[in-house]
């Protein structure tokens, strides 16, 4: 079971002149200390034995059809025609020239709940890729059997939620809702949660589903969209993401860089969040990730990698702690992923 929320002990962390917030209990350490649900995930790895060599692995990433692909086989969903070349060849050529191992594939919105091209590419490259499904909150409930039968039949190992599918008027914390996301746990795949119109708009939901699910692993995707603070309510956000670190399940993505920064690559101003979420959460709970294609024409595929160590430099980052958010904590939550 995952480990029991800690009461929430408020400090000012000496170590910044930010006033934001600190959950005492989880002060920064060293990321080998693994917390306990951190512990029961990691299958591979262990403390004191010999490390493993250190691969680099995308956390967030899309493939979809080529228009060669879409006219032939797997079409694109209506409305949903891509702008941009996603294809899984594209992503392989732009992995091998960054020096990337290997990627957790997000299901794309392009194909939305049809999976059929995302699973032609894991089962094409089954020890490169891991899969993510996307949840479908349909009222019926249909999509629960069709969550498990994408995880027991197919592989998929985890799961995302987008609040902006569920229907008009309800939350992720509808009837429907808390049986996805309890599923999700009772399968052992995380659910990973899209914030893309702002974390203030979801916290609520996310917290009530920690708290009545704490087996359910969560990932949140993009830093839950947290950009930079410029006013108190955008840092009173940001406290809230800071404190979900209570929650033992609760991971974060720095991911999609160039969508929470306010500044050009490198993405520099994002140094004293990286620092903070290091501070509540440890450098084995957060996960890079790219999010390609859309950072091609941003700073390109290799520059969403070389960002991550231009911004450690910043804060800066031991070379364990870089090495845990460049690849160590997503293959802990996926042990045997990327073999």
């Amino acid at each position: 079971m995952a480990a029991r929320a800690r009461p929430l002990l408020l400090s000012i962390n000496p170590r910044h002149s930010s006033s934001i917030p600190v959950v005492a209990p989880f002060r920064r350490k060293s990321p080998l200390k693994s917390r306990p649900f951190a512990a029961k995930m990691a299958a591979s790895g262990t403390e004191g034995g010999a490390p493993s060599p250190a691969k680099v692995i995308d956390s967030h990433l899309h493939v979809w059809a080529s228009p060669a692909e879409a006219a032939d086989k797997y079409p694109y969903f209506p409305g949903q025609e891509p702008t941009l070349p996603g294809d899984v060849d594209f992503l392989l050529q732009s992995m091998d020239e960054a020096g990337v191992d290997g990627a957790l594939i997000v299901q794309p919105i392009n194909h939305k709940f049809d999976h059929s091209l995302l699973t032609s590419v894991l089962k094409k490259y089954p020890t490169k890729f891991v899969g993510c499904c996307l949840a479908n909150p349909a009222e019926d409930g249909s999509g629960i059997e069709k969550l498990e039968q994408l995880v027991l039949k197919d592989g998929y190992r985890a799961v995302r939620f987008n609040p902006y599918l569920w229907p008009s008027g309800q939350k992720m914390t509808n009837e429907v809702g808390k049986a996805l996301f309890s599923k999700a746990g009772e399968l052992g795949i995380p659910v990973g949660f899209m914030c893309m119109k702002g974390l203030n708009l979801h916290i609520s939901e996310i917290e009530e589903l920690c708290k009545e699910f704490p087996s359910t692993v969560v990932l949140l995707d993009h830093l839950a969209f947290c950009k930079p603070p410029l006013n108190d309510e955008e840092s009173r956000t940001f406290s809230e993401l800071l404190r979900l670190s209570r929650y033992p399940q609760v991971y974060v993505k720095f991911s999609a860089l160039f969508r929470v920064s306010r500044m050009p690559f490198p993405y520099l101003d994002l140094s004293d969040l990286l620092s903070k979420l290091i501070t509540h959460f440890g450098a084995n709970r957060i996960l890079w990730g790219s999010d390609f294609p859309f950072v091609v024409p941003e700073c390109g595929y290799k520059g969403a990698k070389d960002a991550v160590s231009l911004i450690a430099k910043q804060v800066p980052l031991a070379s364990s702690e870089l090495e845990w958010i460049m690849g160590r904590t997503v293959m802990k939550l996926f042990p045997n992923g990327w073999l």
